[in-house]
């Protein structure tokens, strides 16, 4: 991995994914409140509800279980859709050191919230679908050495197409063994059967936050 420095580099995806600009660390205020944090994140669902998975940020008992999910001896991850951080918080209290995680944010807002808090962080602002090109633009990782995926995306109301595509876009930055880690508020898999098998993936699931806002399962799912 290269040395980190007190400036870092903002990988935009879409049209426009060629652009790169930096972000100083050295001007960082103090990370805001957890209340704060709530409704920052409540005003972005607000303005845009489709553009978010849930009406609040993970609680912590769905953030250790994602934690816990991780491979032993995980070296590399990327989080998609990292919200206020509550996932990527719970990585760092499971003894994942900031620089190891490169997290993917939409939300300019959310994303500019993620940079305060986290300081140290590999933090890309873009689309999942085109991860493999963060991830190179970037500088955190290399594709095809990333050990694990942590999704906080919407994937159960998401068309099969844009499941497809974004699932192909993770396992394509992953290693081989490499896990794709997602949280969902139903039942079952939140993956459509077709895509699984399109892509060669099977699920298991790993555990519920019961005490979650709404109760939450996690599964990982891995490239057969």
């Amino acid at each position: 991995m290269r040395p980190r420095h007190p400036d870092k580099l903002e990988a935009r995806s879409g049209k426009d994914s060629g652009d790169i600009k930096i972000v100083s660390n050295t001007d960082q205020h103090m990370a805001m409140p957890a209340r704060m944090r709530w409704l920052t994140f409540f005003r972005q669902w607000l303005k845009n509800p489709r553009s978010m998975a849930s009406v609040a940020p993970s609680g912590r008992q769905l953030g250790a279980l994602m934690a816990a999910a991780l491979p032993s001896g995980v070296r590399h991850i990327v989080e998609l859709g990292a919200g206020t951080g509550a996932i990527t918080d719970a990585v760092v209290r499971h003894g994942i050191p900031q620089q190891q995680l490169l997290a993917v944010e939409m939300n300019p807002v959310l994303h500019e919230l993620l940079a305060r808090r986290f300081p140290q962080l590999h933090l890309a602002h873009g689309d999942a679908r085109h991860l493999p090109e963060l991830v190179d633009r970037s500088g955190a990782f290399v594709c095809g050495e990333v050990d694990a995926v942590l999704s906080s995306l919407g994937l159960l109301s998401m068309p099969k197409e844009l499941q497809h595509d974004i699932l192909d876009a993770a396992f394509k930055v992953l290693r081989a063994g490499g896990v794709f880690i997602q949280y969902t508020y139903g039942l079952t898999s939140p993956l459509n059967d077709e895509v699984r098998q399109q892509l060669g993936l099977r699920s298991t699931s790993v555990g519920l936050a019961w005490r979650n806002l709404p109760p939450a399962r996690v599964f990982v799912y891995t490239r057969s």
